[in-house]
């Protein structure tokens, strides 16, 4: 069974100088309760389809299945997603062995920044970059499912902080 171990993080410093890409991607939710999310997107020029398992304890690993679908296809299955889109650009930025997925979010999410550094284990070490902010691992309001059906725009004056309010 594929599994994924992420942590994620709110960004608070500059970051773009040090990417070396930058993506956008489109998703929406087939399916966003927890026990199983299924997410189509665009990212870039190719279409996917991922389908993902809750999260263990403390919501770094997860079962996760992914396949590439044509580009066409996707579009067709966004028409039919639970209500909500994610529209972001993807930053990859290197920080030692490893490589931050900096997302930065627009549309109902535009002012969100978050980093995700996918691990071999949950105690592996990584190097920490200057401009990462606090840990939100495990945190379901900065799920890209719930992101969908409550966008950090409307979190109230507390948004900035990424504090809910």
């Amino acid at each position: 069974m594929a599994q994924e171990i992420e942590r994620k993080f709110l960004v608070t410093g500059s970051f773009k100088e040090q990417a070396t890409r930058q993506t956008r991607i489109v998703q929406g939710y087939l399916s966003s309760v927890p026990e199983r999310t299924v997410r189509v997107r665009i990212k870039g020029e190719k279409g996917f389809l991922t389908i993902k398992g809750i999260g263990n304890a403390s919501g770094a690993a997860r079962f996760e299945w992914e396949r590439e679908v044509p580009v066409d296809e996707i579009e067709q299955l966004l028409a039919i997603c639970e209500p909500g889109v994610i529209d972001k650009v993807r930053y990859l930025v290197p920080a030692g062995e490893h490589t931050f997925e900096v997302d930065e979010f627009h549309g109902e999410n535009e002012g969100l920044i978050v980093a995700e550094v996918e691990l071999g284990s949950e105690d592996e070490a990584y190097v920490r970059p200057s401009w990462l902010g606090r840990e939100v691992t495990g945190d379901p309001k900065y799920f890209n499912s719930m992101l969908m059906k409550h966008p950090f725009t409307r979190w109230g004056e507390a948004a900035g902080t990424g504090e809910s309010a």
